[in-house]
């Protein structure tokens, strides 16, 4: 595809890299000049020096026959106005870059101001932490077919009762509808069939609805939702995660070292409790009782200080931490601290940004909804709506000539989750969920090996 990046900050500088490397054209637009020529001379890009919001500019860098325009600088209006003009001047589609809360009330739907997507950076990583705290069990969260089911990875300790236990045996022992749809094991990635046998340290991805994920996290003993949490650093993500906490009925206090942002969480947040003071002191955490916590999130403009507040925490024994860091070569380092959730404002961004090119790119039309890579991209987990041209409904899935390293995960129903055994069909109009070691499945038919 021919896609134009406005902007070369740091969402700007990773969105180009990624994109790049999947084979795209990139054309970026940058008013410093001379980040514009590092990125031509290091990547296979193409550069155009200017403000992205004029439209000799844009049209230098051949905005009439973009398939994507992407407004990435740090303003948001610039990002806003950028996208508007793109649009007028010929781009099929544009995303823009906003974090003010203002901004997503007027994107309500595409065709508004031009967009076809606005990612609010700092929303996007409020919305994963509360994931998380949902199922503080689970490294990550991810939701299809509007949360009706949910795809969670977790690790399996060493004392976990699923050690040694075999897929086809999972529902003997466990009442909750789940399916282990895929895993990785000593970083390599496997579609599990049911002899698969779980091991410690394995990670593992399960699909269900949201009630039989708590039920199976609860069956093993694990802690469910999260009833209270500490946030360190009253910033923006930390603005609407207090508000998402306060949705679910987690309950939430929150230090902050400047008055001013601690007085404005104060006033908006009566539910708050608003703690002023510096969230790396040790003795204020225990003051503030970390010890009796069930989850612990940092949020600090610095990720040094970040990784040192939630190594205290866990050391506290908080059974769940939750640290921001940008800088992703730490990850190493926290998880060998048995740290194993991390979020990054900017990658959030940039994964939000990412699945939206691949779904343009993978399905030019097709039947995928939804689409996320796991595993290091090595896997893929696909939404398709069954439309009439899959021509093979009710069959059971056992009789079905599959692709190989191919799984059926869900099938979704009149808005009901099914998890399929081999007697299970596919009837029109149902919602699929497909997880593959193979790419660029466009259509559901695809699955099937003709």
């Amino acid at each position: 595809m021919d896609i134009i990046i406005s902007g070369l900050g740091a969402v700007g500088t990773i969105l180009m890299q990624e994109l790049a490397d999947e084979g795209h054209n990139i054309v970026v637009v940058d008013v410093n000049g001379s980040k514009v020529e590092d990125a031509v001379e290091k990547y296979d890009v193409k550069g155009v020096i200017g403000n992205g919001a004029s439209s000799q500019v844009l049209k230098e860098a051949g905005v009439s026959y973009a398939d994507l325009f992407i407004g990435a600088t740090n303003h948001d209006e610039l990002n806003i106005l950028c996208c508007i003009i793109a649009k007028k001047l010929g781009a099929k589609k544009t995303i823009a870059r906003a974090s003010k809360p203002e901004y997503l009330d007027l994107f309500k739907s595409e065709g508004d101001l031009g967009l076809s997507l606005m990612v609010n950076p700092q929303y996007e990583t409020a919305l994963e932490i509360s994931r998380m705290l949902r199922f503080p069990s689970a490294i990550k969260v991810n939701e299809f077919s509007n949360g009706k089911v949910e795809l969670v990875e977790f690790r399996v300790s060493e004392d976990s009762d699923l050690v040694g236990l075999s897929l086809k045996h999972l529902g003997d022992k466990f009442k909750a509808k789940v399916l282990i749809c895929a895993a990785q094991r000593e970083g390599k990635a496997i579609i599990p069939t049911g002899d698969f046998v779980i091991q410690a340290e394995d990670r593992l991805f399960l699909t269900a609805t949201a009630k039989d994920i708590s039920l199976f996290f609860k069956q093993l003993g694990w802690n469910k939702q999260a009833k209270d949490a500490i946030i360190v650093g009253g910033s923006t993500t930390a603005y609407y995660l207090c508000a998402e906490l306060d949705r679910i009925g987690i309950h939430t206090k929150l230090i902050e070292k400047d008055r001013k942002k601690a007085e404005m969480f104060s006033q908006d947040f009566k539910k708050v409790n608003v703690i002023l003071g510096d969230g790396t002191d040790q003795d204020l955490l225990k003051e503030e009782g970390i010890a009796t916590v069930d989850a612990f999130v940092a949020l600090g403009n610095m990720d040094e200080q970040n990784i040192i507040m939630s190594m205290f925490a866990a050391s506290q024994e908080v059974p769940k931490v939750i640290t921001k860091i940008d800088q992703l070569s730490y990850y190493d380092m926290l998880q060998k601290s048995g740290i194993y959730s991390a979020v990054s404002t900017k990658n959030s961004t940039v994964d939000h940004i990412v699945r939206f090119v691949r779904l343009m790119n993978n399905t030019k039309g097709s039947t995928v909804k939804r689409m996320f890579h796991i595993i290091d991209d090595s896997t893929e987990i696909l939404e398709f709506e069954a439309k009439e041209n899959f021509k093979k409904f009710d069959i059971p899935l056992q009789k079905l000539n599959l692709k190989k390293h191919l799984l059926v995960a869900g099938i979704i129903r009149k808005g009901v989750l099914i998890t399929p055994s081999g007697q299970d069909v596919i009837k029109e109009g149902d919602n699929v969920i497909i997880v593959t070691l193979e790419e660029g499945l466009d259509d559901l038919k695809d699955i099937l090996d003709n």
